[in-house]
Order: C-alpha cells, then structure tokens, then sequence
C-alpha cells in the first residue's frame, strides 16, 4: 500500500495521548499511550484504547503501562514498540516515513536521542525533534516567524510547556512536570486523605473533566458528582458525593506553578516581547487548557489577556504535522 516514498508523518508523542498528522491528510490517529504486555513474556497484547480499557482491570501477568512519563521516555522498549503500532495503523505496513516528534522544551539532548532512536527502531526512515511550545505556537496559528512576541502555553499530560517566540525560534521557555497528571494525582490524594476514598486514574481524570475547576471561588457555582470507590477503612466499595470546590482545592498548588512558570517565563522576556504579549494576549493548548476558569485565573495574576487556542488538543499534532514542510531545513541543521 505504502512503499519506501511513503508520506511524512508528525506525530505528538504525548504522556497522556499520541497523536498522527500524515501529510496531506491532518490527523488520522489519537490514542492514548498506552501498552498492554504480558510480563512472562515481554508480550505486546494491546496499544492504545484497547489497552487503556485494561488499566487496573488485568489478571497478575498482564500489566497495562504508560510508557511516556512527564513528557520523556520512561520505557524505551515499549515507546518504540507503541510508535511502531501507530504509525502502522496510519499509514499500513512497511512504510517508511519520515518522522517530525515533538519534545518537551526542557528535554535534554540524551532525551531528544532516545525519541530519534525509538521513531526509527519503529521504522522511520528518518526522524526529527520539534519542541513542544513551538509546534503547538503554530498549530495555534501564531505569527511565529514575525519579529513580534506570541507566548503559548501547552498544558499536556505530563509537562507543561511555556514559551515566547519570535523570528521562528524561541526566545524564553519553561517546562515543568506539572499539568494533567499531576492534577489526577492531587484529586486520587485529595480523596484519599479527606474522604478515606481510593479512586483509580480514570475516575480522576473524568471528575477533573466534569467538576475540575482552576478557581476554588467560582467552583462554588459548579454542581458536584456522585463518586464511586473503595472505602479504606472497611474495604468494601462506597458511594460518595464530592462537590467542584472539594476538586479545585484538590488541584489549587499544581495551578499556582502552572502560573508561577508562566510568570517566570515572561520575567526572562526583553520589554518589546513583554509588550507584543501584552497586545496579542496568551495562548492556551493541550487538554490542560480546558480546565474551567483557567484563563480568568492566568489572567488575574498576569494581568495579561488569556485566549484557549481553537483545537487545544490537536495544536501540536497539527504543528508538527506542518513543520514537516520545512523537513529540508531540518536535514541542514
């Protein structure tokens, strides 16, 4: 179907969710990162969304893993394994693409190798790094080879990215080990210290979706949710309800760094940037983005306009996707 001339292809390695842009085509796959083995033999059972259906749900000799963790490879085996099965499903067997992947800012060049290897064990022909911040600034649209400053700030799974740019590169960056996760994990503590409540990740995850919210003062306006799960006193399952501000106080320290990266970032900026991002406003991406009240509570503290990109969730797939246009520039450097 595809021989050695295949199609480019960008793909948003993310730790919550991997995203594929073919060229000519956008995006043709979004799947969580997650793998399913068997651990007496090394096994691949299953990929994506039929591994994540087994997360906390698997006999002792299969185990459901996120090989990405914070934004970097946490089990090269099993991210080449995953990537191999993605860009099969995108493009049919034996392509072999060459390959944009984007990368945390604050990535270290060892980091930035074991993606390069791993795309290529999984069968690219060749394969280059893009930085987190800066695909998501064009996926956003973002005028990034102007001489003005645009500042974006992706909120994934497991990093958020903080970045000004001009002139196509970028001028001051952050990242910090803190965005979605890190919001499920503080909501799983929070229920377990207060509540004597164990939850799993997913029920984490669809509470911080449904009632999360970024300011404990207007989570007060937000209806509750009813939350099942193991009562760690009896052992025995309970029902319970949880209101949106328990949630958001849950959740309140990881904002705050969020906007502290943000601040910093801004502190590193020359006065012309500062002010181009004053005008233009800055830019939210990734899932994070979606967080109720987040851009009012940015706002407050920056006193700087705050705008959701207009698909948050595929910004950097779709800016990876396109800087495969500029792939020659790439193979130069």
């Amino acid at each position: 179907m595809f021989g050695f001339g295949s199609k480019n292809i960008g793909i948003d390695l993310g730790t919550a969710n991997t995203l594929v842009y073919v060229d000519g085509k956008g995006i043709v796959l979004n799947e969580p990162s997650v793998v399913a083995k068997n651990t007496q033999t090394e096994e691949v059972i299953a990929v994506g969304e039929e591994a994540r259906d087994m997360i906390g749900r698997t006999p002792t000799n299969i185990v459901a893993i996120r090989p990405m963790k914070d934004g970097v490879i946490a089990d090269y085996d099993t991210t080449a394994a995953m990537l191999k099965y993605f860009m099969q499903k995108a493009l049919g067997n034996g392509s072999h693409p060459q390959v944009m992947i984007c990368v945390p800012s604050g990535v270290t060049e060892v980091e930035k190798r074991a993606v390069i290897d791993a795309a290529k064990v999984a069968g690219a022909r060749d394969a280059f790094v893009i930085e987190e911040p800066y695909a998501a600034a064009i996926g956003a649209g973002l005028p990034v080879m102007d001489p003005t400053g645009s500042m974006v700030v992706d909120i994934g799974g497991g990093t958020t990215d903080v970045a000004t740019i001009s002139l196509g590169g970028i001028v001051s960056s952050r990242s910090i080990r803190v965005a979605g996760d890190k919001f499920d994990e503080a909501i799983i503590n929070h229920l377990r210290q207060n509540f004597n409540l164990l939850i799993g990740e997913r029920t984490a995850e669809a509470m911080k979706i449904q009632i999360g919210s970024a300011s404990v003062e207007k989570a007060k306006d937000i209806d509750g949710m009813t939350v099942r799960g193991r009562d760690l006193l009896s052992g025995l399952p309970k029902t319970i309800e949880i209101s949106a501000t328990d949630i958001a106080s849950a959740i309140h320290e990881n904002v705050l760094d969020i906007i502290t990266a943000i601040k910093e970032t801004l502190e590193e900026t020359s006065p012309e940037i500062a002010a181009d991002v004053i005008d233009h406003g800055i830019v939210l991406t990734g899932g994070g983005a979606l967080l109720k009240h987040l851009p009012d509570v940015i706002s407050d503290e920056t006193k700087v306009p705050v705008f959701i990109a207009q698909d948050p969730l595929d910004c950097v797939a779709i800016g990876t996707g396109e800087s495969l246009k500029n792939i020659d520039v790439l193979k130069k450097r």
